[in-house]
């Protein structure tokens, strides 16, 4: 008999991520958003999967009221945790506990819609992404 392959970790070499379309995300910025879906994955060509550092689009599907984004309303964010582990190069494993975004107002200059950031980010992976008003936003860096 051959043993079983785990099916929960990814195949050598592939970085570990957990954004797919249809996921939901919690909105971690006061731009008025709670919660978000994923409906396609930007800047990577036929990728299944989104980790942190990477643009999606999102539809907007729980908000706060009387703010300035609306419910159903499709807006670009940037993916900030990710409930699956991150590996770094140095060999440390980090886990930020819940799939989060923030929403952005485009593709290219990548600056927040609001102006506080809640929760821990990492910092390495939004550095490689050149989102670095995003790093400065964020109270907790990791």
């Amino acid at each position: 008999m051959q043993p079983k392959k785990n099916l929960t970790s990814p195949p050598k070499g592939v970085p570990p991520s957990m954004i797919q379309v249809q996921s939901t995300l919690h909105v971690t910025d006061n731009s008025g958003a709670r919660q978000a879906r994923c409906l396609r994955i930007l800047n990577k060509s036929r990728s299944k999967t989104a980790s942190v550092g990477d643009l999606i689009t999102v539809s907007l599907r729980q908000v706060r009221p009387n703010k300035r984004v609306k419910r159903k309303a499709i807006h670009i964010a940037l993916v900030v945790r990710t409930k699956q582990p991150l590996l770094r190069p140095n060999g440390f494993k980090i886990s930020l506990g819940d799939n989060s975004c923030i929403l952005v107002g485009s593709r290219k200059d990548k600056n927040p819609l609001g102006t506080r950031l809640t929760g821990p980010v990492g910092i390495h992976e939004l550095r490689k992404s050149k989102s670095l008003k995003c790093i400065l936003l964020s109270k907790h860096d990791i």
